[in-house]
């Protein structure tokens, strides 16, 4: 009987799909012990935040003039505000 590999998978579904359906034991010989972290924590959050409609309209005309995403602007300001603040 041949042996069959692991194989690749790119998504936490694919590999939960297999596993359901195959022993880990049928791989003993193909398995090697992992000292790094696999799957890293997620190191950002999303936040929500509520402007009224003239403010947020004021941002998108900035960002516009900047050639950026309203967002990454926001993100901008916020990490340039906590770096003069010393909060990191």
């Amino acid at each position: 009987m041949k042996t069959q590999n692991i194989p690749q998978m790119d998504s936490i579904k694919e590999l939960t799909m297999f596993w359901d359906t195959h022993s880990l034991t049928d791989f003993e010989e193909q398995l090697e012990e992992v000292t790094e972290p696999v799957f890293e924590r997620q190191t950002e959050t999303l936040i929500n935040i509520n402007l009224p409609f003239k403010e947020v309209e004021g941002v998108k005309r900035i960002a516009k003039s900047k050639g950026v995403e309203h967002k990454a602007l926001i993100r901008e300001w916020i990490l340039e505000k906590l770096a003069v603040e010393s909060v990191y």
